[in-house]
Order: C-alpha cells, then sequence, then structure tokens
C-alpha cells in the first residue's frame, strides 16, 4: 500500500483511503463538487473531486474508497484531485493501516509520564494524580489510545499521551528554571490539562467531536472531571483547588482561543506556554513531513494556521 505519508506533488495515485469526511460544496460559479478528507494510518489528505460524474461511484463518508488522482500542492500542503471513486470491497484493504498511530512507543511514553508525576509530593494532589493515572485502570486504556486533536496536532492513537507527555516535560524544566513556579501544582496540572479529549473527541476511525466536544468542549469537560474528583478527596484545601482548575480553564491563554479565563497565575501561564509550545512544534513535524518537497530547503508556502510561509531549516 502506498501511504499519504509517502506522497509528494505530482504523484499518480491509485490506492483505497478511508473517507473521514465528505462534503458537497459549490465553486463561484455554482457548479457542485466534493471535498473529501482522505486518512489512512500515516495522516490525512484534502481531496477535491471536480467533476462529479459516472466515474465518481456513490459513497458514504467513513467508507473505504478506491480512488485515482493526481497530487497537486494548495497553500503549502498536499492535495489530491481525484477523477475515479469506487467503494472497496472487503478484503480489498486491512482496516489497521487507516488508523494512524503514534510513532513512538506507547507504554516507553506513560512509562516516563508516570515516572514524572511520581515526583509530585503535595499529598492532595498526589492523591488526585495517583487515582488517574495510576489507579485508574479504565482511564489509563483511555488516555493512551486516545488523539489530542481531530487534525492540526497529535491527531492520531497516542497522540493525546504524547502532547500530555511533552507538555509535562517542558513544564518541568520550567519549574526547574523558575522558582516562583510550585512544581507540583504545574506538573498535576501539565497531566490533566486535556483530559477532556476524552469526551470532546470520538474514537478512531471517527476520531471527531462528540456532542459534549460541541457543546461543551475539552477546557470545560476537564475542569468538570477535575472539581468532580477534587470533591472526593477529603482536605483538599480550597484554594489549591481553585489554582489547579483555573490553570486548565487558562490553558489556551486566550479568551478567543476557548479559554474562558486568561491566565492569572504563573503556573497557568507557564502551562499556556507549554502547551502552545508542543503542539506548534508538532505542527511543523507533521507539515514538514507532508509538504510536497523532498528538497530540506524548499519553500513549502503560505499556511494559515502560523499566518507565515514556511520552509524547512537549509542544513
Amino acid at each position: 500500500m502506498r501511504f499519504l505519508g509517502e506522497l509528494r506533488e505530482g504523484d499518480m495515485v491509485s490506492e483505497t483511503y478511508l473517507c473521514k469526511t465528505k462534503n458537497v460544496q459549490k465553486t463561484k460559479m455554482g457548479k457542485s463538487y466534493y471535498s473529501l478528507l482522505l486518512q489512512d494510518k500515516s495522516g490525512t489528505v484534502d481531496a477535491k473531486v471536480w467533476e462529479l460524474s459516472n466515474a465518481i461511484e456513490h459513497f458514504e463518508q467513513m467508507a473505504y474508497i478506491h480512488v485515482e488522482g493526481q497530487v497537486t500542492s494548495f497553500q503549502g500542503s498536499l492535495q489530491m484531485n481525484i477523477r475515479r471513486i469506487r467503494v472497496a470491497q472487503e478484503g480489498e484493504y486491512d482496516p489497521t493501516d487507516y488508523v494512524p498511530s503514534s510513532k513512538r512507543n506507547i507504554e516507553e511514553m506513560y512509562k516516563e509520564l508516570t515516572a514524572l508525576l511520581a515526583t509530585v509530593r503535595e499529598p492532595h494532589l498526589k492523591r488526585l494524580v495517583d487515582g488517574y493515572f495510576i489507579d485508574n485502570k479504565e482511564f489509563i486504556k483511555a488516555f493512551k489510545k486516545h488523539s489530542a486533536a481531530k487534525s492540526v496536532h497529535h491527531g492520531f492513537i497516542g497522540g493525546l499521551l504524547e502532547h500530555t507527555l511533552g507538555v509535562v516535560k517542558f513544564c518541568d524544566y520550567m519549574a526547574g528554571a523558575y522558582s516562583i513556579l510550585n512544581r507540583d501544582l504545574l506538573l498535576t496540572a501539565a497531566a490533566f490539562h486535556d483530559v477532556g479529549k476524552l469526551w470532546e473527541l470520538s474514537d478512531f476511525p471517527e476520531n471527531d467531536y462528540t456532542d459534549d466536544g460541541q457543546l461543551l468542549g475539552h477546557i470545560f469537560l476537564g475542569a468538570e472531571l477535575l472539581g468532580n474528583a477534587i470533591r472526593t478527596i477529603p482536605g483538599f484545601p480550597k484554594k489549591l483547588a481553585s489554582e489547579l482548575r483555573h490553570c486548565i480553564l487558562a490553558h489556551h491563554g486566550e479568551l478567543e482561543y476557548g479559554s474562558p479565563k486568561k491566565p492569572a497565575i504563573a503556573e497557568a501561564m507557564a502551562l499556556n506556554f507549554a502547551d502552545n509550545a508542543d503542539a506548534k512544534m508538532q505542527t511543523l513535524l507533521e507539515l514538514f513531513e507532508s509538504g510536497g518537497n523532498e528538497n530540506g530547503n524548499e519553500w513549502l508556502g503560505y499556511n494559515r494556521l502560523f499566518e507565515s510561509n514556511i520552509r524547512k531549516t537549509s542544513i
């Protein structure tokens, strides 16, 4: 099988992929076309069907489809222009080829994460952390396999774990570098900052927003989980509880980015910086891996997420 991550601009394609999303749209001239998101375990790619002819067999979203077309580039990202589509038959594909997964070993990542969290000393925070990341087998199983996003960054099995580990490690560094930070509070907040995504996003292969994800969002869901958990721990300091939940509520940094509160304490600011840095560096990594140019010093084009024309470093 030729995976999406191997495709380059100009390639001709005849392969089976999972149709993650299917939308009927219209051009400026009023002509209907399909806008698709194709997926395999290496990632996703935007696809367009400009001519809705007899060569385009009827298919539904989340179907495995055999496509024929050519890879192009649009605004710095690969895009596939499809000429022919048929629904793939059972036995023509292996479903495990279509579930994107972290390139890192999940068990090793979880072991590294729990080793860092084991250094949390404040007794109430330690009980909170252990109650989920050590003792709650159902939570651990879900946390290990879940993604951190529908798209953009860490949108793969193990993505939530990989992103959380990256944020915890960033926070651990900052706690050692800046004495104003309460390390136990910061690491606990980092561990829990995105747990709401367990309920915001559905499992693979869908990996799409749930009703609670659309109506409430992962920031509220994570803060609610912590509030409920804190109430089960006798004597949990009220001010510490508020500070921890504030870190979750403020970790996107700005109101326009979905945070109901802006950071008001140092730990919330540090968590926002760590979350943003890890997300953006992973976004660049995925962009470079899917970029259409083999040459490391080629420009990849304008990227709307960074609002800049992006290229790889020359060396």
